[in-house]
């Protein structure tokens, strides 16, 4: 998977979100077939394998992971906080608060991805993308908003769920120093270390599998909105960097709560609307944004599969 120019990455970016935000009222579907630990394992089974499964068939066979030795410590980092740290603590974080609180606060996670990006990894950005990226904050914030109900804050769980977002986003910051690398391999390797981790403490809380039937489509919206929509992500990473590609992937919320809206027919009221129009302007700001200024990069290394044979004679252009 390769993209070449940074419009092509911005619709990676919001290809990523959609596919994440259409999992999201898939997936609950299935809530009432298996606890939400289990749930999550196998939608991250799903993407892992799937994932490994389509770099066999493009490589033809399992070759080199693409990543430099000097990267490997981010990766594993990465691994270690958005695949094994950030879904634990989501999960004992609901144990002990309401799942509506829970999803406002895991609007966070793309603030704090921006934050980090800025503060920590110095990526450059302007106001036109902060004000952008805090137009859509907003609107996810109203789109999460539960109807007369009210954040608990200062609770254990909330602050479990607070870490599992700085987790993610420091994972998504971490990504960003790997992401010259190979996509699909990153991105199925940290679904099976999710997969492993999630399904495991499942089988040790002495939960079971559900029928074939069930696990079938799980695997399936597990590849396509885990999977392929980190694929994505990773790409539109090499291009955008950490806070503009979290600032499209933001997206995501408006995205899920619309399909909720037209295939499952839920009800809706005008913070929704409220949200759209927030998170639309937001979009547009980044959209429209124009990056431009004299750059000068250092040595560059690039990676990818090469094939043995006869055949192959073809020019680099470095």
């Amino acid at each position: 998977m390769r993209i070449s120019k940074p419009s092509n990455a911005v619709i990676a970016a919001l290809a990523a979100a959609a596919l994440f935000g259409a999992s999201t009222p898939l997936a609950k579907q299935f809530v009432g077939d298996m606890s939400a630990l289990l749930l999550a394992g196998l939608l991250y089974l799903g993407s892992g394998a799937g994932l490994a499964l389509v770099r066999l068939l493009r490589d033809r066979g399992w070759h080199a992971t693409g990543v430099a030795p000097k990267q490997w410590p981010w990766l594993l980092a990465a691994i270690a906080c958005g695949g094994v740290l950030a879904p634990t603590l989501l999960m004992l974080g609901l144990a002990r608060m309401s799942a509506a609180s829970a999803s406002l606060l895991l609007n966070l996670e793309g603030v704090l991805t921006a934050l980090l990006a800025w503060m920590v990894f110095k990526e450059a950005t302007d106001r036109r993308v902060v004000l952008g990226m805090a137009l859509i904050a907003l609107g996810a914030l109203l789109l999460a908003w539960p109807d007369g109900s009210k954040l608990e804050v200062g609770t254990v769980g909330a602050a479990l769920v607070v870490l599992a977002c700085l987790c993610w986003a420091l994972d998504n910051n971490l990504t960003r120093q790997v992401s010259s690398a190979d996509a699909l391999f990153i991105a199925s390797l940290k679904g099976l270390s999710a997969a492993v981790i999630n399904i495991g403490l499942a089988w040790a809380g002495a939960q079971s599998l559900p029928a074939w039937s069930v696990i079938g489509p799980v695997l399936l919206i597990g590849f396509l909105g885990y999977g392929l929509s980190l694929a994505l992500f990773v790409l539109a990473l090499r291009h955008l960097g950490s806070a503009r590609t979290g600032a499209y992937f933001s997206a995501a919320p408006f995205i899920g709560a619309a399909i909720a809206l037209g295939l499952f027919h839920e009800t809706t009221s005008g913070w929704f609307w409220g949200a759209g129009t927030l998170m639309a302007a937001g979009l547009y700001l980044h959209l429209t944004e124009r990056h431009e200024h004299p750059h000068w990069h250092g040595e560059m290394q690039h990676s990818h599969a090469h094939f043995p044979d006869v055949e192959h004679r073809h020019e680099h252009r470095h």
